[in-house]
């Protein structure tokens, strides 16, 4: 394991210094999307898998684990399951969001079809479970079987409050936890669970994950109406676009005249949006300082995620999980 991750962006220095066991979780993930009787599963996994993601959330868990000192070989399986619960979620969000472009490229449901995309993110959720079993740990299975269901219920929860304007930040924060933190969490908590840490030192890497998690989500909502563009894989606005009730929108709308509740109530509510609406909810961003209340919200997360760490034995993975709690806030800038 290489540590000369110097001028390296934190994913970057943690994938340098992951480099050897993500080889391994990466020829796992190869061997275990193949299918001797259905090749569509491996072409529609492999555009997904292969399309230049960061791989955040395995590495989460092989660093917990190298971080707790840990000798085995399961972790390998474990970040390959958690990145197949990742990408069998992605491909039924393309479905439920009638996406067209994912990571900078068409989404596999428009290249093939919705059923293709549900029914092989089913098979990946079903080799996800093959994975986890294997490593005959009853609580890693609890662990990773809670976030997968977890998960299921924050997207639910997303679509059930899509285009209510009366969407507060505990149920913004519910569904952050649900789609986007419970895995974050859950890909910490296994690497400490299979290196039999205290259970004071599982808690803290399950409460970086949590807050890695929120803080990411924040800032990617940050970014959607912030001008990253396709730097994050996706258009200016897409959450406009789709009806989503985000944090800048919720922090608006927590100082909105009646004028712009009806303009919110239009396009997010109704759905009903016309050309030049995304300039205006760009402009009523501003006027109340929403965007920049949702970067501190998201640099609040990133400092519970930093203290976290400090329940953690020194060691240079940990240097750079610090890094990255601070990192993922810091491209909304």
């Amino acid at each position: 394991m290489s540590l000369d991750t110097r001028a390296a962006k934190p994913h970057e220095a943690l994938a340098a210094c992951l480099a050897e066991d993500m080889e391994a979780v990466n020829a796992l993930i190869r061997e275990r999307m193949a299918s001797r009787h259905a090749p569509r599963i491996p072409e529609v996994t492999a555009h997904l898998v292969e399309a230049g993601g960061k791989r955040l959330r395995p590495m989460l868990t092989l660093a917990a684990a190298r971080m707790c000192g840990y000798e085995g070989a399961h972790h390998v399986a474990l970040a390959a399951t958690v990145e197949f619960i990742h990408t069998a979620t992605l491909l039924h969000d393309d479905v439920v969001d009638e996406s067209t472009r994912r990571r900078g490229r068409p989404t596999a449901n428009l290249l093939w079809d919705n059923k293709s995309s549900v029914l092989v993110g089913d098979y990946l959720f079903a080799r996800a479970f093959q994975l986890m079993v294997g490593t005959g740990s009853l609580r890693v299975l609890d662990i990773l079987s809670e976030a997968a269901a977890t998960i299921a219920e924050g997207e639910v929860l997303q679509l059930t409050v899509a285009g209510n304007i009366a969407t507060d930040e505990e149920t913004y924060l519910r569904v952050v936890r649900g789609k986007t933190a419970a895995l974050f969490a859950a890909a910490c908590e296994v690497g400490g669970v299979i290196s039999d840490m205290p259970e004071a030192q599982v808690n803290a890497l399950r409460a970086y994950g949590d807050a890695l998690g929120i803080a990411f989500q924040i800032a990617d909502d940050f970014l959607d109406y912030g001008g990253a563009g396709d730097g994050i894989g996706k258009n200016i606005g897409d959450d406009f676009r789709e009806g989503k009730i985000t944090l800048p929108v919720i922090r608006a709308l927590s100082r909105a005249d009646g004028a712009e509740r009806l303009f919110w109530e239009r396009t997010l509510g109704r759905g009903q949006r016309d050309e030049g609406d995304l300039e205006t909810a760009l402009e009523i961003l501003s006027r109340h300082g929403a965007l920049e209340a949702t970067r501190a919200a998201a640099q609040e997360w990133s400092g519970r995620a930093r203290a976290a760490l400090t329940h953690l034995p020194a060691h240079p993975i940990r240097d750079i999980l610090d890094a990255l709690a601070d990192y993922v806030v810091a491209r909304t800038v």
